[in-house]
């Protein structure tokens, strides 16, 4: 097994961290990829104000499940550092993973600056007793000619050091210093990811200062996908493209749709225990079915966090809260909702095409064919129907044969 380790005060992760872990794993065809952010740096000092070891390490962890997506590897945040006592010395953690995996090929992944003064490092000979280096520049100037320099002076110091070095592709120029200058003043978002932007928003991290329900659609979008785990922003982003276009379509309006398709999945990720904890905060009242059924809860809960925390109006909640079940007599906005979870791009399931005709052919009865796939796909795994869902069917066609 190839196990790669990419340290650093990632203060704050940004872009170019993310393309150097995909691009090195890729390079070096590591099996998996751990995300090290250091507790006390020995080699600077965190600057004024950094957040804590509890925020970089939530930062690192989206910066985590982003690189995993785009790498196609398991790329996990690793603590260790943050948990031991005193500076976070390289060799200290290589023999940490040394013990354990004591069977792998271990890779320590290091930028051009680092790379040029490793000599100078702590303990620079039991790293490379444990570790090969490969270090990727991250600007321009970083050309192989220097790299190779100081390739060969490390081989005459450390005889048998294996070393790898890379350009990286797509380079993403902009260092941490910079970006905690321009986060205050509303800039550098475009340099970090989406989610990462979000979580720095939503916890006033640098010196933002934003008011969580007074966000601007622009502002809201990374706040709200900061609340999912990576794989599911594509199918949020696709919610929120399909909502737009149902509801420019039927009337709705199209800005609350916006809202209401960013928030929708805002507590999918979290577990029973959260869901029920976020229920009994916010006074959420559930029946017996919802009790027993985690998929039906973060629609309740995702609603209550519209509200709670976002200032969403009771349109835009009454949207989130039925986005699962349905209910009788939905509102246009609460049918475009439903709908568009269901038919958004990224859907790819037998009779998907069927059902995007139908939407677009007739609102109502694009909802009545959603709704009935839904019961019958329930029934086929065994699974409750809530009562919300059967009425929604009965209203829905019902009101189908009225006209």
């Amino acid at each position: 097994m190839k196990l790669g380790m990419y340290g650093g005060t990632f203060n704050p992760p940004h872009l170019g961290h993310l393309c150097a872990a995909v691009a090195a794993a890729r390079y070096l065809e590591l099996d998996e990829l751990l995300l090290i952010p250091a507790g006390i740096p020995p080699h600077k000092q965190l600057s004024d104000g950094a957040p804590d070891g509890v925020h970089r390490a939530a930062m690192c962890a989206y910066t985590a499940e982003q690189a995993s997506l785009e790498s196609g590897i398991p790329v996990r945040l690793s603590r260790m550092e943050l948990e031991r006592t005193g500076k976070s010395y390289t060799s200290d953690t290589l023999l940490a993973l040394r013990e354990q995996y004591p069977d792998a090929e271990l890779w320590l992944l290091m930028g051009t600056d680092m790379f040029l003064t490793f000599q100078n490092w702590h303990e620079p000979e039991t790293i490379l007793s444990c570790a090969g280096l490969c270090a990727f520049g991250r600007s321009e100037k970083d050309t192989e000619e220097l790299f190779d320099v100081q390739r060969r002076c490390l081989s005459e110091r450390f005889p048998g050091a294996r070393i790898a070095t890379m350009v990286l592709p797509n380079l993403v120029e902009i260092s941490s210093t910079q970006l905690r200058e321009a986060l205050p003043e509303g800039g550098g978002g475009k340099y970090l990811a989406p989610q990462v932007y979000g979580y720095i928003l939503r916890e006033r991290l640098y010196g933002t200062k934003l008011d969580l329900k007074r966000l601007t659609l622009d502002e809201l979008r990374p706040v709200a996908l900061s609340y999912l785990k990576a794989k599911r922003v594509r199918h949020v982003l696709g919610v929120e493209e399909e909502a737009v276009r149902l509801a420019e379509r039927y009337g709705a309006d199209v800005e609350k749709a916006r809202v209401a398709a960013l928030l929708h999945d805002c507590t999918k990720k979290l577990e029973m225990d959260d869901q029920l904890a976020l229920c009994e905060r916010y006074n959420v009242e559930l029946d017996e079915t919802e009790r027993g059924e985690i998929k039906l809860l973060h629609a309740k809960t995702g609603a209550a966090i519209a509200r709670e925390v976002f200032g969403a109006d009771e349109e835009i909640c009454g949207a989130i809260c039925w986005h699962t079940t349905g209910r009788a007599n939905m509102t246009t906005l609460e049918k475009v909702i439903y709908l568009a979870d269901y038919i958004e791009p990224n859907r790819d399931f037998d009779g998907v095409e069927a059902l995007r005709a139908a939407v677009y052919e007739n609102l109502d009865r694009g909802l009545a064919l959603g709704l009935r796939m839904s019961i019958e796909e329930l029934e086929e795994r065994g699974r409750p129907i809530h009562r919300n869902t059967r009425e929604a069917y009965e209203y829905i066609l019902t009101r189908i044969k009225g006209d």
